[in-house]
């Protein structure tokens, strides 16, 4: 049943969709194709990154006032609890939408790699292409020298790590004063292992994160002069 669910409703949708843009969107480059896809999918969850964008806004400082807190109430225990978990209650933070947000996505993550382990050409791609999309022929995985079937794609790899360093990076700059050592193994341990994952993959899905983070980026910096209006009000 679970199977059966799998790949009548996530499964071959996605492959259909994916073909049909390779047919009519791209004139038959794949990586295009990925690159539509990924911004198809970020735009339907866009109400979900506009929630996750102003949770940013309003957290802003949060932990400078639970720093604050800790310090003035450290008498009393009971008292700092209540007053932190009152200053949280008044942020309104919904950590769902994000959560939400990266759960669709890597489920996307875990389709894209079945379509490119189970294999896009021949017998295969012909019983899973609904009647109304088009046998597209040879799949072009091609895009700018590089093979998205084939994994060990160092560049496209790389680059991910590194934009995940340098978000992190800012992020660590903005909201914190100094660095304990936990946030320096989070600041190189989390990059690095996305890369060597990445790496072991098909560079496709390189592209599809590339894709997603450079989406994230530019909802960012379009609502972040709203969110900041909206707490200055």
């Amino acid at each position: 049943m679970i199977i059966l669910f799998w790949n009548t409703f996530l499964y071959e949708p996605l492959f259909n969709f994916l073909i049909w843009m390779y047919n009519n969107w791209t004139d038959g480059n794949m990586g295009w194709a990925i690159i539509y896809l990924t911004i198809c999918l970020r735009l339907l969850l866009l109400p979900l990154t506009v929630v996750t964008e102003r949770n940013k806004s309003k957290n802003d400082g949060l932990e400078g006032e639970i720093e604050r807190v800790a310090k003035d109430y450290h008498y009393d225990p009971v008292l700092q609890k209540e007053e932190i978990r009152r200053k949280l209650k008044h942020r309104r933070v919904k950590p769902w939408a994000k959560a939400l947000n990266l759960g669709i996505q890597g489920l996307v993550l875990v389709l894209l790699y079945q379509v490119f382990v189970n294999g896009i050409t021949g017998e295969r791609i012909i019983k899973t292409l609904y009647t109304f999309v088009d046998f597209p022929g040879t799949i072009n995985t091609m895009f700018f020298g590089f093979d998205l079937s084939e994994p060990h794609g160092l560049f496209l790899s790389g680059i991910v790590g590194i934009w995940l360093m340098l978000e992190i990076y800012i992020e660590f700059k903005g909201h914190r004063k100094s660095l304990s050592r936990a946030d320096l193994f989070y600041f190189l341990l989390l990059p690095f292992s996305v890369f060597i994952l990445l790496w072991v993959l098909p560079m496709v899905k390189a592209l599809f994160i590339l894709t997603s983070l450079a989406f994230s980026l530019v909802v960012h910096w379009l609502m972040k002069p709203f969110f900041k209006n909206e707490e200055n009000a």
